[in-house]
């Protein structure tokens, strides 16, 4: 079962990336946070209240608050450098916030067997291979692998976060409701102080409000696709090792390339393509070991 859900964290992730990445390329990555999250809080709380999940409330908690404080933050990262550089180059560098959650679980007692070590370390390279990786260039894509980096790690602490927020499945939907009230509430605030400062909220090109009510039903995919990846890992991670549950999640990147692909046509390199077929190895390795 910590394979099914992390893989099916991957998935969701994927294509959660792949609609964020457009979306930015017309909208303002701080607005595409703000009401994608909305749209999950709204969601969220309905599910909250008809499970009663608020009698989960307590201490662990505050894990989901942080979770929801550095997402924000990682998003807004990740979403400017899935608009500044191709998809398929960004969104494999973004899985190196593995290591957080990795590292988290080898200081909380994971001890993976050696097939696994191996799945780890096959799956890793093989997940930044299919990117590229192309770190040299204008000073543009030097820019993107920088957010790309500070995304990363963000990414990754909301992983360590995320999986210590509740152990109860109710309680996990009152973790990730949570969770998304903080998002909303610091997107919210550096979406405020940006339009402040001069910045804009809505699109370039016109169409305004009716602009975002149009690209609400991609919005509302994004959002939700995002708030049932967390729940997937966190199932995941309560399953199994976190070391393999994180390693495993993190393959999302390759359905981003694959759907960029598919729909942008961007063309996968030789060694795109090598890193895509050593993900799936590691992914075999660490789910038979």
């Amino acid at each position: 079962m910590t394979a099914l859900f992390a893989l099916g964290t991957s998935l969701l992730w994927g294509l959660a990336d792949f609609g964020g990445g457009l979306l930015t390329r017309r909208f303002p990555a701080l607005t595409v946070v703000v009401v994608s999250q909305s749209i999950a809080v709204v969601v969220l709380g309905a599910v909250v209240l008809a499970t009663g999940a608020f009698d989960e409330a307590g201490p662990r908690l505050w894990y989901a608050v942080a979770a929801g404080v550095v997402g924000p933050v990682a998003m807004l990262a990740f979403y400017k450098a899935l608009a500044l550089g191709p998809m398929g180059v960004v969104s494999p560098l973004g899985s190196l916030g593995v290591v957080v959650p990795v590292g988290v679980g080898l200081m909380l007692g994971d001890r993976p067997g050696l097939l696994q070590f191996a799945g780890i370390a096959v799956a890793v390279l093989g997940v930044v291979l299919a990117g590229g990786p192309e770190l040299r260039g204008a000073p543009v894509q030097r820019q993107a692998v920088l957010l790309t980096l500070v995304a990363a790690f963000g990414f990754g602490a909301v992983m360590a976060l995320i999986s210590e927020a509740s152990t109860t499945l109710t309680g996990l939907f009152l973790a990730l409701f949570v969770q998304r009230v903080a998002n909303v509430a610091v997107g919210g605030a550096a979406l405020w102080v940006s339009v402040r400062r001069g910045g804009r909220a809505l699109p370039e090109d016109g169409g305004g409000l009716r602009a975002i009510a149009a690209s609400l039903p991609a919005l509302a995919f994004i959002g939700l696709a995002d708030v049932a990846a967390n729940g997937t890992y966190a199932l995941a991670a309560q399953r199994g090792p976190v070391t393999v549950a994180a390693v495993l999640a993190s393959l999302y990147p390759v359905v981003t390339a694959l759907a960029a692909r598919g729909v942008l046509k961007e063309r996968l390199r030789a060694v795109q393509a090598a890193g895509a077929g050593l993900a799936l190895v590691g992914t075999v390795l660490l789910a038979t070991g």
